[in-house]
């Protein structure tokens, strides 16, 4: 596991050139799907020179050291402003390289290194030390300096910018503050005071008196060791987090040698602009030091611009392309253009989750934006806060503690409101509580809110053969964070991170952890005050504390921010014209080739249909059935047994390359007039996100160029029964409802053929019961229904008839009951049917 590297992610593009008609367009519309031709071609080449460089460093410039470099070319003629871009604690150079690429492409010299005592590099893990790791990025800017495509602000001085995440960054802070070379810094999820995040203090007593982040100091110096003892650590290093883990708190030597790897120690060196980007999903690292980053920077009166972004060391959104769209821009306006501001002259850009777009199936990421960086205090909001004198007790052990972050699993880190069932978020015993009173309206918490405890601790929990150690002695630990409560009394965590302080037995102001999170109006806040925290070390003896609020809740808001409306993408704009094109191309096929009679031939019929795509892969092959007026059907099959291949050649999408599919006796081909007869559902619903539910199906309808009074818009929106969600824009909806959605607009204007490909991803069960009773009730009318799942207990109660496919041929078809037989299930049947399929 490494820190920083491991939550990077690879970013490629590519482009892809397609061509679609509009009756092209509709099929693909009334299929569930959007695809719009994108231009582009290969990314331009990158020259990229691999050397290892020999720097000195030590406190005596006594060691040699090899660091493992590969230096970018920019593309393009003239010389350039250069990078140097950092890894992530635990990870090497590689880490970077398509960064790297993306910004030698933007015509940047990049260059980018594996530190000491990782990868490639020899040397030992010194923590970012201002007598190693700082001398050897010094020595790499004196290396760019002599580099024939790197522009120069002067002799032996590059224009150059550090950037990085993590690990990366704090170099790049830190390099800056002890080399006035350094023109601009964008470091991202990075710290300010090692001694402050690994041994924190909500209460401001300071690191002396912290309480140890055990579990993510163990993934830094076990990633940094390779399991083997003291591994490429400097031993030195290596003994001072034995002791500290062994003690399970601080030491004044391991705070002194932290500091002096901390921008704090330098604060005011540090006069260059800088860009600061800090996750929210972040227990290692949280807001608070990019915060004191930020505030340390503007003092020395350089202009400094702060992101708060939806990733973070605890997973969650890692918005990759937004933010190396920032850090390009930045360095595009303080490198390329010196005197300009970066990020279009925004100081603060907060980026907030806003539902999901139905046609990525992503979550909505907005930006918030602010002229001014307002801190963490902001405007403050007081919420009194209900709950008279808890007595809460450590267990012996400390076990079972309560879990707020998981350090070092990724997105599993973050896990929100969405943790599974039985995860121990707090323990019985061990919390005392305080509430807000309902919100009269909305209330938006950016910053960190405060509030003002007594924690004493109370003899009586001490038992004889458990005196009080050194960590007690100080005021056991006690854990703090908060809660959004909604009206159900159901409650989640606003932000998976704690604020330790300890029981000193007086009053103490703690600040929690800051965020961005809006609470609804009718919501409650609540305070939770823990004994345990799985990722901090707590005494073994037990004990017992009493805890009271003395003051109500701070909440700090900032009602500068500015949210700007989820970007809508270009092909929105042009959907106009687009529909005029299908609804012109659906009328010419329904005036010159619509069949006249509705009532006569069979719903469907495939003979000999096959289909190999260009890599050889047969996936359908020589397929037959025939489906009946009033039957549903359920096309089943094992995952690559050609039912989406199938379906999509069915509703005109692909072509096959031997035999036909007839419509009610009319040949499918693609913008086929017969089409205008199916109604289907497949490959997950496209809507415009930014429209409403009913907007999208009237949408839809007037695409088609049919009247109003064919689309049975009723029928369509009692399917649906989505209630007053459909006056909301669908990229708020939840899966469930999309799919309902998608249905109800497959149904539109009840066509005589309806095809749904799993109509019951994301339903409960009783949406699900539902659905089911929808289906055969409009078969039952009449009508055909082919329906694809692999819920084989559903079709097994809805369905007539089933067509069984592996590997792309037809190995059963008939009545369902025949199929399944006296005494089976139709899962044995179907196991049974496709473990003996040639």
């Amino acid at each position: 596991m490494t820190v920083g590297g491991a939550f990077r992610t690879r970013w490629n593009r590519t482009g892809r050139r397609s061509r679609w008609t509009a009756a092209g367009i509709a099929v693909a519309l009334a299929a569930g799907g959007t695809a719009w031709g994108v231009g582009g071609g290969d990314p331009p080449r990158v020259d990229a020179v691999e050397q290892r460089v020999q720097v000195v460093d030590g406190p005596h410039d006594d060691q040699r050291v090899t660091l493992d470099t590969t230096f970018y070319k920019p593309v393009g003629r003239g010389k350039a402003p250069a990078i140097m871009l950092g890894h992530g604690f635990g990870g090497d150079k590689h880490g970077v390289a398509n960064e790297a690429r993306e910004l030698a492409r933007a015509g940047y010299a990049v260059l980018t290194w594996t530190a000491r005592g990782f990868g490639a590099s020899t040397g030992q893990i010194a923590l970012d030390s201002p007598d190693y790791e700082v001398k050897d990025t010094r020595q790499l800017v004196d290396w760019l300096a002599k580099r024939p495509e790197v522009q120069l602000d002067g002799p032996g001085d590059p224009r150059v910018g550090m950037a990085g995440e993590s690990y990366g960054g704090a170099i790049a802070l830190m390099t800056a503050a002890y080399d006035r070379r350094v023109d601009a810094i964008a470091p991202q999820i990075t710290w300010n005071s090692l001694p402050d995040v690994l041994f924190p203090n909500a209460a401001g007593a300071g690191p002396e008196k912290g309480v140890f982040k055990k579990l993510w100091a163990g993934i830094f110096f076990t990633s940094g060791s390779f399991g083997a003892g003291c591994g490429r650590f400097l031993p030195s290093l290596c003994a001072m987090y034995q002791k500290v883990a062994e003690q399970g708190g601080p030491t004044p030597d391991a705070v002194a040698t932290l500091r002096r790897s901390s921008p704090a120690s330098v604060a005011d060196r540090i006069k260059v602009p800088a860009l600061l980007v800090q996750g929210q999903s972040d227990s290692l690292f949280p807001l608070d030091q990019a915060d004191a980053n930020a505030r340390a920077i503007a003092r020395n009166g350089a202009p400094v611009s702060v992101v708060w972004y939806q990733g973070g060391h605890d997973g969650g959104d890692s918005e990759t392309g937004r933010v190396r769209g920032l850090v390009r821009g930045f360095f595009d306006a303080r490198l390329k253009h010196a005197g300009t501001s970066g990020t279009s002259g925004t100081r603060f850009t907060v980026t907030r989750a806003g539902g999901l777009d139905s046609s990525t199936q992503q979550v909505v990421v907005r930006e918030a934006k602010a002229r001014t960086y307002p801190g963490l205090s902001g405007t403050p909001r007081s919420l009194p806060l209900t709950g008279l004198e808890q007595t809460v007790y450590n267990p012996a052990g400390g076990n079972p503690a309560s879990v707020s972050a998981l350090p070092g699993l990724g997105a599993l880190g973050s896990l929100g409101s969405a943790a599974p069932a039985g995860l121990p978020t707090d323990m019985p015993g061990q919390t005392a509580t305080f509430d807000s009173r309902p919100l009269d309206q909305p209330v938006r918490l950016t910053g960190a809110a405060t509030v003002r405890l007594k924690a004493t601790e109370d003899p009586a929990g001490r038992t004889s053969a458990s005196p009080a150690n050194d960590a007690s002695a100080a005021g056991g630990p006690l854990f703090a964070k908060l809660y959004d409560v909604s009206p159900d009394g159901s409650a989640a965590p606003a932000r998976r991170i704690a604020a330790p302080f300890r029981a000193t037995g007086g009053e103490v102001t703690v600040t929690l952890p800051a965020m961005d999170y809006r609470f609804d109006r009718g919501h409650r806040l609540r305070l939770v005050v823990a004994t345990t925290d799985m990722g901090f070390a707590t005494p073994p003896q037990p004990a017992a504390y009493k805890v009271r609020a003395v003051s109500g809740l701070t909440v700090p808001t900032d009602p500068s921010l500015v949210t700007a409306p989820a970007p809508i993408p270009g092909w929105v704009w042009v959907l106009p014209l687009v529909g005029l094109a299908i609804a012109g191309a659906l009328l010419l096929g329904v005036r010159r080739g619509r069949p006249r009679d509705r009532g006569t031939g069979v719903p469907l019929e495939i003979t000999g249909l096959t289909k190999a795509y260009g890599n050889g892969h047969l996936a359908v092959a020589d397929l037959s059935f025939r489906v009946e007026k009033g039957q549903v059907l359920g096309l089943l099959g094992p995952n690559g047994a050609g039912k989406t291949t199938t379906l999509r050649m069915l509703m005109g999408l692909i072509r096959p390359d031997a035999g036909e599919i007839r419509i009610f006796g009319h040949r499918v081909t693609p913008g086929a007039p017969v089409l205008s007869r199916l109604g289907s559902f497949v490959e997950g619903p496209g809507f415009l996100p930014h429209l409403s539910g009913r907007d999208n199906l009237d949408l839809y309808w007037r695409a088609t160029g049919r009247p109003a009074a064919e689309a049975h818009l009723d029928e369509a929106l009692a399917i649906a029964d989505l209630g007053s969600a459909l006056d909301r824009p669908v990229r708020t909806y939840s899966q469930g409802m999309r799919q309902r959605l998608a249905i109800a607009q497959a149904m539109l204007g009840l066509p005589d053929l309806l095809v749904l490909d799993e109509p019951t991803n994301g339903l409960d069960p009783p949406q699900i019961r539902e659905m089911r009773e929808v289906l055969v009730r409009y078969a039952a009318a009449g009508r055909t229904v082919i329906v694809s799942s692999h819920l084989l207990a559903e079709v097994e109660q809805t369905c007539t008839h089933a067509v069984v496919m592996a590997r792309g041929r037809r190995v059963a078809a008939g009545p369902v009951t025949e199929i399944v037989g006296t005494g089976r299930r139709l899962e044995d049947a179907f196991l049974e049917i496709i473990g003996e399929a040639p």
